[in-house]
C-alpha cells in the first residue's frame, strides 16, 4: 500500500505592485510585507546580482543568536550561530553555497552579525541542494532593515511580522517566489 504524500506548506512570494524591491508574502489569510532583492525578482539568478530567485525554494534549515533571544517559537528545528559560523558565496571554493568555520579566506558571509538582521535566518534551498557554481548563494530568510533598505536576494521580514511567521511554519515548508 501505498502512502500519499503530504504536500508542502506554501508560502507565495509576489512582488508588491509598482515597486521593484518590496513583495507580498502570503499562506492562509496571513499576508505580510517582505523585502526582497535590489533588483527584484529574477529567473535567471546569477551571482552578486542583487535579485531574489524566482521558483520554488524549500526551507531547509534554521539558525538563530542563542545570544540575543530564546530559540524561535517554530516547529523547525533550530540551530544557534556560533562565532565561526560563515556562509561561502565564492564560486570558485568547493564549498560554495554552504556553511563554513570562520576564519576563512575565500569570500563569505558571517552568520554572526551585529545589525540584527541575522537573529533567526531561515536557510531556502536555492542552489544547495543542486548546487551550480555561479547561481547564487546565501538566500536567507531573515529580519528586515528598519528603513526598509532592500536585501542583496534574500526574502526579509520585521522582527514582529517573522514572530508572527515562525510558530505557523512547518517543516517541509515552500517559498514560492513568483
Amino acid at each position: 500500500m501505498q502512502r500519499k504524500r503530504k504536500k508542502p506548506q506554501l508560502i507565495r512570494v509576489a512582488r508588491r505592485p509598482g515597486t521593484r524591491s518590496e513583495g507580498i508574502l502570503s499562506f492562509g489569510s496571513t499576508v505580510l510585507l517582505c523585502r526582497l532583492g535590489r533588483t527584484g525578482i529574477s529567473r535567471m539568478k546569477r551571482e552578486g546580482d542583487g535579485a531574489t530567485p524566482a521558483g520554488r525554494l524549500g526551507l531547509i534549515g534554521l539558525y538563530y543568536r542563542a545570544d540575543r533571544r530564546l530559540p524561535p517559537g517554530s516547529r523547525l528545528a533550530a540551530r544557534p550561530i556560533t562565532d565561526t559560523l560563515g556562509w561561502c558565496d565564492d564560486p570558485a571554493d568547493g564549498r560554495y553555497n554552504r556553511p563554513v568555520d570562520l576564519p576563512f579566506t575565500p569570500s563569505h558571509e558571517r552568520m554572526r552579525r551585529d545589525d540584527g538582521l541575522y537573529d533567526v535566518v531561515g536557510i531556502l534551498d536555492w542552489n544547495v541542494t543542486r548546487r551550480v557554481l555561479g547561481r547564487g548563494s546565501a538566500i536567507f530568510l531573515h529580519i528586515a532593515k528598519d528603513d526598509g533598505t532592500p536585501t542583496a536576494g534574500c526574502i526579509a521580514l520585521s522582527a514582529a511580522d517573522m514572530r508572527r511567521l515562525l510558530p505557523r511554519l512547518k517543516p517541509g515548508a515552500v517559498f514560492e517566489v513568483v
